[in-house]
């Protein structure tokens, strides 16, 4: 391809380029958000024809979506995280229900196709609190606190 030809697909500031190693593009978190909206609603309101997911509440934290938005994986955690990898099983076998009803909520010209994944970000934000609360992580973290503590006690 000559130089003149260059596509604009190619431009190194053009954010749906196809070059690989580049960040989620705008469009992508916006039909993710959107998706992520409309899939709570449906789980809360119609549900699926599964009797597990319907017996407890389960949070969408995050949609993300393929480049060629075709493909979406659903992050999803039950209330408490109970039974976690039957309800996941379970939100994977009505996925193409749920894609239907998802087709009638968004308006997009091709409904992705749904997959579930259990959200592991509860988990690491649970440890990383744990590690603050560490005593020498917070000694770290207020050294002003321990300063104005030892000032007292010489005294």
């Amino acid at each position: 391809m000559s130089p003149m030809t260059k596509k604009r697909r190619d431009h190194p500031l053009f954010p749906g380029g196809t070059k690989s190693g580049r960040g989620t593009s705008q469009r992508q978190l916006r039909i993710g958000e959107e998706l992520r909206h409309a899939l709570s609603k449906i789980l809360r309101e119609d549900g699926c024809r599964d009797p597990i997911p319907e017996s407890v509440s389960i949070t969408v934290s995050e949609v993300k979506i393929s480049s060629d938005l075709r493909n979406a994986t659903a992050f999803v955690m039950p209330l408490a995280g109970e039974n976690a990898a039957d309800i996941l099983a379970a939100l994977n076998r009505c996925a193409p229900f749920l894609k239907g009803l998802l087709a009638r909520e968004v308006q997009l010209r091709n409904t992705p196709k749904l997959g579930f994944a259990l959200d592991s970000s509860f988990d690491q934000a649970e440890r990383i609190a744990a590690l603050l609360v560490r005593p020498e992580v917070a000694r770290d973290l207020h050294p002003e606190t321990i300063q104005t503590e030892d000032e007292g006690h010489g005294a």
